[in-house]
């Protein structure tokens, strides 16, 4: 399949790609709403496992190539990848090939979280980095956490994704909110861990936020429908009350890294209160 869908925003053009699709235990991935409501928006297979997509963001902007996420991990083996059943139905580099651009075309990337479905092609098979020409972005706070983990968080964190970028001092860290270019910045999300951040994008008075796991597929957008495998779900929601009035009232594009089937969305308000997100159905460029 071809998945890339493609946007203006502005002077900015950004590409939704994908690095396939995979599955997770629903129960886990809603936390304590129950399963007779959030079935009803993410059914689920007979292990009760949801299907999901690896979604990564290519913004072309004042002649660089900006890649948001990397993708799932490709080196866990047969098992891990029969427990999230993973299916490379597409890859981030066929999408990036089908854009025009090899992996060394890439000068930024922007690594919203470290964990391995997230950043998991951020090297090669050598342990190399993947994308040579690149600096990767990522927040102070999220690279000592992948750097000193506890049983609860290290499953997350494969070192083959992250310590040969340090080896190779390509990281640019970052504390707090920041400017990396004009018209694109990152802010802390936390919650799903304390270091993750999302990306803004502003140009032409129209604005898109990649989300990251704060809301990682759309079902996830009303207020209570917070993940199990998030360390902090009461920061969480206080993260959510905090920018989702925002991007809302801005009428924000918005981006999650794991949707199965929409690439771009943008929020209204819910029946009950809060907001859900609806899939847009702009015009692809």
């Amino acid at each position: 399949m071809t998945w890339n869908h493609t946007r203006q925003i502005g002077e900015i053009k950004v590409t939704s790609l994908t690095d396939g699709h995979f599955r997770l235990d629903g129960g886990a991935m809603f936390g304590s709403v129950p399963k007779a409501l959030w079935e009803r928006v993410a059914p689920a297979d007979p292990q009760n496992r949801i299907p999901m997509r690896i979604n990564p963001l290519l913004v072309q902007m004042g002649g660089e190539n900006i890649l948001i996420e990397t993708g799932f991990w490709d080196r866990g083996g047969k098992k891990f990848e029969s427990i999230y059943a993973l299916d490379r139905d597409e890859t981030v580099f066929r999408g990036l090939e089908n854009a025009g651009l090899t992996p060394d075309d890439i000068h930024l990337v922007i690594n919203t979280h470290l964990h391995f479905d997230h950043a998991g092609r951020n090297t090669t098979a050598l342990n190399e980095p993947t994308f040579v020409n690149a600096r990767y972005a990522v927040q102070k706070q999220e690279l000592d956490d992948a750097l000193h983990t506890h049983e609860r968080n290290r499953a997350s964190y494969v070192p083959d994704t992250f310590a040969p970028i340090m080896d190779a001092h390509l990281f640019d860290v970052i504390d707090g909110e920041h400017e990396l270019r004009p018209g694109l910045s990152v802010l802390p999300l936390p919650g799903h861990n304390l270091g993750q951040q999302g990306v803004v994008l502003s140009s032409g008075g129209q604005t898109l936020v990649y989300v990251a796991d704060l809301i990682p597929t759309l079902a996830h957008a009303p207020t209570p429908y917070i993940m199990g495998y998030d360390l902090y779900p009461v920061t969480t929601l206080e993260t959510r009350k905090k920018y989702l009035p925002q991007w809302f009232e801005q009428g924000a594009l918005i981006c999650t890294p794991h949707d199965a089937q929409t690439p771009f969305a943008r929020l209204q308000e819910g029946p009950k209160g809060g907001f859900v997100a609806v899939p847009d159905e702009g015009q692809t460029v």
